[in-house]
Order: structure tokens, then C-alpha cells, then sequence
């Protein structure tokens, strides 16, 4: 029978943190939104002071893992072209899957709170140069991101949380395409 007990680190220099480490131990905990900085550090098999050294607190950490999910989901090339449907519906996808294979990321990204400018920021600037690819106002190019990445975390946030809505389960492709349909963002009264 193997021992589950974490492997004692010899006297000496001191174990590697790197972003990589601390993304893939958070990412194996199991549940993201029940993580602890104390069950972080001890797998990796670090005192608690010295993850501390690397990130300060537990939304470090998120900002860490949201940095690595965002260049999972973008695909490589950023959005060309006028054709922005495609591009945003592989994106949607690429949430889709990349969220839900991580419990609790969903969730924790539709509370309110600061995502950094790194990561989100990213993903929101490539969202809003498909728009204005396609010849959207820069405003309604900003209020089409908005509608897009509320829509679709809250979608997410709800498949890991489900609501009893009825008996049949939620489809993301309908979901998605229904959601495409309306976007861009229009004023009010206005025709497409």
C-alpha cells in the first residue's frame, strides 16, 4: 500500500515555485472554490511563508490561474476579418470547456471581483477588436463584450451550480447560439 503522506523535502535549498507550479497545484485541488492558501502550500510542499512570498493571498492565485485559462481559450492569431461569429463562438467554447474542466472556476469568476488587466483584459481587448473588425461603433463594441462575457460566466457559473429550472437540462449550444443572434450590441430602436 502506497504512503499518502506528501514526501519530506531534505534540508537544503529550498522547493521551486514557479506560476506553473502554483497553477497546476491549485488546479488539482479539486474544487477552486474551496481552496485554502494552507492546503496550496502544502501541495507543493511549501511552508505557508514562503507561497507567501509568491502570492499574497488567494485572489493572487486566481489571477494566476485566469492568466493560464485565457491563453488556453484564445486561439492563436487573435480575431481577423470581418467575420467575427466563428471566432467568438470558438472562443465560447473554448470557456465552455476550459471552466467546467476546473471546478469552482466558474463560480469564483461571476462573483463580483478585480480580475487583472492581464488576463480578462486580454480576452476583453481581442472580444472588442472582432467588433470593431467587423465595423462596430467602439462603444457598442465595449457593451457587446460586456453582454457576451456576463452572458456566458453566469452560463457557466450556473451549470456548475445548477438552478432547478425544469426537466430538461441546459444545452450551451442553444445557449450560445441564441446569444450570438443578438450580438453585436444596437441602440435601442434600431433595426439590424
Amino acid at each position: 500500500m502506497a504512503d499518502s503522506t506528501p514526501a519530506r523535502q531534505r534540508p537544503g535549498r529550498p522547493a521551486q515555485i514557479s506560476r506553473e507550479r502554483i497553477v497546476d497545484a491549485a488546479l488539482s485541488v479539486g474544487n477552486l472554490d474551496t481552496l485554502t492558501m494552507r492546503d496550496l502550500a502544502a501541495r507543493l510542499g511549501v511552508t505557508h511563508g514562503a507561497l507567501y512570498r509568491w502570492v499574497k493571498n488567494r485572489d493572487q492565485v486566481f489571477d494566476l490561474i485566469s492568466e493560464v485559462m485565457i491563453e488556453r481559450i484564445l486561439p492563436p492569431g487573435g480575431p481577423r476579418g470581418r467575420s467575427w461569429r466563428p471566432w467568438l463562438a470558438a472562443v465560447a467554447w473554448a470557456m465552455h470547456d476550459q471552466f467546467l474542466a476546473v471546478p469552482g472556476y466558474a463560480t469564483r469568476t461571476s462573483r463580483p471581483h478585480r480580475h487583472t488587466s492581464h488576463s480578462f483584459g486580454r480576452l476583453r481587448q481581442e472580444v472588442i477588436t472582432a467588433f470593431s473588425n467587423a465595423g462596430v461603433r467602439p462603444d457598442l463594441a465595449e457593451q457587446s463584450w460586456y453582454i457576451f462575457i456576463t452572458s456566458v460566466v453566469s452560463w457557466l457559473a450556473a451549470q456548475e451550480n445548477p438552478l432547478d429550472l425544469g426537466h430538461g437540462a441546459p444545452r450551451f449550444e442553444l445557449f450560445l447560439d441564441t446569444l450570438l443572434r443578438g450580438l453585436p450590441a444596437r441602440e435601442p430602436g434600431t433595426q439590424r
